[in-house]
């Protein structure tokens, strides 16, 4: 492994979502991840079952750990957790608030054990406040946060964009920055604490400069009514002839002008950007230009360009694209396509971490890798709480 976190350890508890995404960039930056796994287990539903079926290496999200398979109903389970804590640098666990306390894992006890630890938490509500200990998923937490009504065209209804700015970017990335900046803190004063990462919080920050721009009357909390949410008819996503997409992001009077000018359109024919009670014919007469043409010959024709035109690609089409190509944004192991460690460091460069490993895989080398003692192992896994 390489990168800027190298030689950092971090304990994981198993979880879903935006726990593992948090935790494959840590990983991605070069820390040492061990995955406590829990035992198998009957599983209640199609969604249960179809996950547990999948070939779990090929899991991008979970790239880049090794698993151990420990029963925390067994003290001797808890017991080796214990002993991983006083070994680690970060624990990170994205269970309901109080589980890891009645498991014996709590922040106290780990804390305890570890006075440097940093103790990563990330739930959808935090871990206080009246809905703290209420089930959610991406949808409910970014609904309350005023995120997901922003995401709609006007007098439509809001689309859950997947689970990108509540799991991901307002869960995941906000614990990875959380957790790297208590790291900093613990080298400098000897002492860990706990990082409280919610997804409502960190939907809420996205929403930062949408909040400045209504306090100067720049925006409307109406959705589709404004500049940058498909309100103004030149930020936007519209048909080509070939029933494929492109996106039109020209704020700028200078980007919009090029666009006209490339495009062959004579300004003069259009109505004015700035009047706001003509924007549905703007948009319409836009929307016949972009028909004119291919998404391929709209990219031919303006992607060198500043008039901010883009096509519309899928996530099979993105990483051929040759901007993403030449930088190297996707890569590929086997035939498991992937995005690639990001972002880039000069000093301590990245490389692709190991894939995702099946449950208990490379267990034992991590243990001995870590230093915890044969004996511990031995007694552990004859009681049942280890599983090799």
């Amino acid at each position: 492994m390489a990168g800027p976190l190298e030689g950092v350890r971090v304990l994981e508890m198993a979880g879903l979502g935006a726990t593992p995404f948090g935790v494959m960039l840590l990983a991605d930056l070069g820390a040492d991840v061990v995955r406590v796994d829990r035992p198998a287990r009957p599983m209640n539903s199609d969604y249960e079952r179809r996950r547990a079926a999948a070939d779990p290496h090929r899991s991008v999200l979970d790239r880049g750990r090794r698993s151990l398979v420990v029963d925390l109903r067994r003290p001797e389970g808890v017991e080796l957790v214990l002993d991983l804590v006083g070994r680690a640098d970060v624990l990170v666990e994205g269970f309901r608030p109080g589980v890891m306390e009645r498991l014996g894992l709590g922040p106290d006890v780990c804390l305890g054990r570890n006075p440097k630890l940093v103790y990563g938490r990330l739930t959808g509500w935090g871990q206080t406040g009246p809905l703290a200990p209420r089930a959610g998923h991406d949808i409910t937490y970014i609904a309350l946060t005023g995120a997901l009504r922003s995401v709609a065209r006007k007098d439509e209804a809001p689309i859950p964009p997947l689970s990108m700015a509540g799991d991901m970017a307002g869960g995941g990335m906000l614990l990875a920055l959380g957790v790297v900046s208590a790291l900093l803190s613990a080298r400098a004063t000897g002492q860990g604490q706990v990082v409280d990462a919610a997804m409502v919080d960190g939907a809420s920050t996205l929403l930062s400069m949408y909040y400045g721009l209504m306090a100067q009357g720049r925006w409307r909390d109406e959705p589709g009514t404004n500049f940058g949410d498909t309100g103004a008819p030149y930020y936007d996503v519209y048909a080509t002839a070939d029933g494929q997409y492109v996106a039109f992001g020209a704020l700028e009077e200078a980007f919009y002008q090029e666009f006209l000018q490339r495009a062959g359109i004579d300004p003069a024919s259009l109505p004015s950007r700035d009047d706001e009670s003509r924007w549905p014919e703007l948009r319409a007469e836009l929307a016949r230009h972009f028909a004119s043409r291919t998404r391929d010959e709209w990219d031919a024709l303006l992607g060198d360009s500043d008039a901010c035109v883009a096509p519309v690609l899928s996530m099979t089409e993105a990483p051929s694209h040759p901007h993403l190509a030449a930088r190297g944004t996707h890569v590929t192991r086997g035939d498991v396509v992937q995005p690639a460690p990001a972002p880039r460091f000069s000093g301590t460069p990245t490389t692709l971490p190991p894939p995702a490993p099946a449950r208990g895989e490379h267990g034992q080398a991590a243990l001995a890798d870590w230093g915890v003692s044969d004996d511990l192992v031995t007694r552990v896994e004859k009681a049942g709480g280890l599983q090799l």
